[in-house]
């Protein structure tokens, strides 16, 4: 099974899709009921990285227990390392 296209607010470490609003640059393969691949663009614009985490970190404050916070460190190593 290949799943493409996953929703923004599922991959907040993905470039939101180029043509398709609200969607990601990011697939996964199943085989057998096993995750062979799981592929996406990397986001390397800081600022919106950022925003990401922090949407996440609301919502983990809100109970959701898969939800990502923060991450500080990761947001000023993509300010020194990849252009937007």
């Amino acid at each position: 099974t290949l799943i493409m296209h996953h929703p923004l607010c599922m991959s907040p470490l993905a470039k939101e899709h180029r043509s398709r609003p609200g969607l990601t640059e990011r697939f996964e393969l199943f085989v057998l009921r096993k995750e062979l691949v799981n592929a996406y663009t990397e986001l390397n614009d800081p600022r919106e990285q950022r925003q990401r985490f922090e949407g996440q970190a609301v919502q983990k404050a809100g109970g959701d227990e898969e939800a990502m916070g923060v991450d500080a460190s990761f947001v000023d190593a993509l300010e020194f390392g990849l252009p937007p």
